[in-house]
């Protein structure tokens, strides 16, 4: 940690041994926050099946994202609330009421019946506690950005928020770590039944850690000087989106910057992890395995990005971040199919697979009323083997035509596909033997290097973008919208993108595109911050 001179802040002198304990108690609390919110984001395919009715399995798969995107969804109106008690009571204040509301929402998750208990109360009442969940997480961020910023030195500020920058990496990893641990630990039928609990109600105990921790944090030094001469704004959320030039500042910080870094990280780090699992078919303990090494080798280089903002600027390496990712995403993902499961992408490039109906539809949420035709559950079939197909007319009167090589299948008949796949060499489980580690392991941790380039200095950069008396309601809305929204939706809609046009790879174009937007809005229209003095900007 840093060893500079303390940094002077007005009236008061913060020293670097203080600096340390906020930045470590700010981080602890954060990081078990974040592993609260990203559980069900780890499980949500595994919850596919326990909350949700069987008989199509990429609808259920869908219906898990749309409750797994509804807390990042709801993000921004956390972001509202908190963000304007954090500017007009305080950021230690807010940050005890956030993670109390986190841990009780994660905390009864794990007391939840299932769909095959008590029906369709089971998704109703998962909804409205991931609901819980993202609200609260919208308040979270900003107050700890901004708590940390405050702290720190002008010049070591980007090196300072980079270690809050880990802590969204941090607690998913320690979300896998624990899933992973009880899934070792525990019979497959166990872990279905009753097992998947622990980890939620675990969250009780890191609550009581969490508040334990927060309670004996003062408040930030900027605030109270700022509340002391009675230079506090009156109305935050009017001032921060409602007046000139702070709402230009706030729409150019969402589309120039933090919607580009949004889709970034949850494409290196959620996306891959779904991708690996159900699209190239590798197990569980294998995937997560790989994950985790590749947030342990990648979490150093949030602090590094961050102290390297502090000397070249923030906004240059955000934006070039989301530029390499827009440009390699595509080959990156081609070579985890090609490292991972070479048999799979050898049977895909040999085998053309064609899928033709004119009733196919694309079922988002499955509601009691949902009824699945019959090219439905052909393209389900195909899609969660993880094959992609061409989308052909209707015909004549069939309802569905598939064909797998010169194999065709006149309906659905589930027995007569698998035996097709069989046929035409589909190989029908993963293989470690043929997976090249190296490889795999080196392409996810280039993905996370990207996340560490556009995640590790936005801390800093949003918290110089806007003054203090509105800075906690400024920084969280557009980092929660960028986020929540375009971040948080990227696993329902590039799976639905994948579902609709039978490609694999489609889904990518999401965050592509958004990442490629961002570096075209960022670089045309915002300015560089490292150089602004915040401890005096009211």
């Amino acid at each position: 940690m840093s060893t500079a001179a303390p940094a002077a802040t007005g009236e008061r002198t913060i020293s670097a041994a203080e600096e340390r304990r906020v930045i470590a108690a700010s981080s602890v609390g954060t990081v078990f926050e974040w592993y609260d919110f990203y559980l069900y984001a780890t499980l949500a395919p595994f919850f596919a099946d326990l909350f949700f009715p069987k008989g199509n399995a990429t609808a259920a798969l869908l219906s898990a994202f749309v409750t797994y995107a509804a807390g990042f969804l709801v993000r921004p109106f956390g972001a509202i609330v908190f963000g304007r008690i954090g500017d007009l009571v305080g950021r230690k204040y807010t940050f005890v009421m956030t993670i109390s509301v986190m841990g009780g929402a994660t905390a009864l998750i794990g007391f939840l019946p299932t769909f095959e208990t008590v029906g369709w109360f089971a998704p109703f009442f998962l909804v409205l506690l991931r609901l819980a969940q993202g609200l609260a997480l919208g308040g979270e961020y900003g107050g700890a950005a901004t708590y940390v910023a405050e702290h720190a030195a002008d010049e070591k500020r980007g090196y300072a928020t980079g270690w809050i920058q880990t802590t969204a990496t941090v607690g998913f990893f320690l979300s896998l770590a624990v899933i992973g641990a009880c899934r070792t630990v525990m019979s497959p039928a166990s872990f279905s039944n009753w097992g998947w609990r622990i980890p939620f109600i675990l969250s009780l105990f890191l609550l009581v850690i969490s508040l334990y921790i927060r309670v004996r944090l003062g408040e930030s030094p900027v605030f109270q000087r700022m509340k002391e001469r009675g230079r506090g704004s009156r109305s935050p959320v009017k001032d921060s989106f409602f007046r000139y030039p702070n709402n230009k500042y706030a729409a150019l910080a969402l589309f120039g910057a933090t919607a580009g870094q949004g889709v970034v990280w949850y494409t290196g780090q959620f996306y891959a992890l779904f991708f690996l699992t159900i699209t190239l078919k590798m197990d569980w303990k294998t995937a997560y395995t790989l994950i985790a090494c590749s947030l342990l080798l990648g979490a150093p280089f949030f602090v590094f990005f961050g102290w390297l903002s502090d000397r070249v600027g923030r906004l240059k390496i955000i934006l070039f971040g989301c530029l390499i990712a827009a440009l390699t995403y595509f080959p990156l993902f081609k070579g985890l199919t090609h490292y991972v499961n070479p048999g799979l992408e050898r049977y895909a490039e040999s085998t053309p697979i064609s899928v033709s109906a004119s009733d196919c539809s694309m079922h988002v949420f499955v509601t009691p009323f949902t009824k699945f035709s019959a090219c439905d559950k052909s393209r389900d079939f195909l899609t969660k083997s993880g094959l992609s197909f061409t989308t052909q007319p209707a015909e004549g009167a069939t309802d569905v035509v598939t064909r797998i090589g010169s194999i065709e299948i006149t309906g659905h008949d589930e027995a007569k596909l698998v035996a097709a796949l069989k046929a035409t060499g589909y190989p029908a489980s993963f293989s470690k033997d043929e997976m090249n580690w190296g490889m795999t392991l080196l392409i996810l941790f280039v993905m996370v290097l990207y996340v560490t380039m556009v995640y590790g200095p936005i801390a800093a950069f949003l918290v110089e973008l806007f003054p203090a008396r509105i800075r906690y309601t400024s920084i969280s809305l557009p980092y929660h919208i960028g986020n929540g929204w375009f971040g948080g939706m990227l696993p329902l809609v590039a799976t639905a993108w994948v579902a609709a046009s039978g490609n694999i790879y489609r889904g990518l174009w999401y965050p592509i595109i958004v990442a490629a937007l961002t570096v075209v809005i960022g670089g045309l229209f915002l300015r560089e911050t490292k150089d602004v003095k915040i401890h005096e900007d009211y």
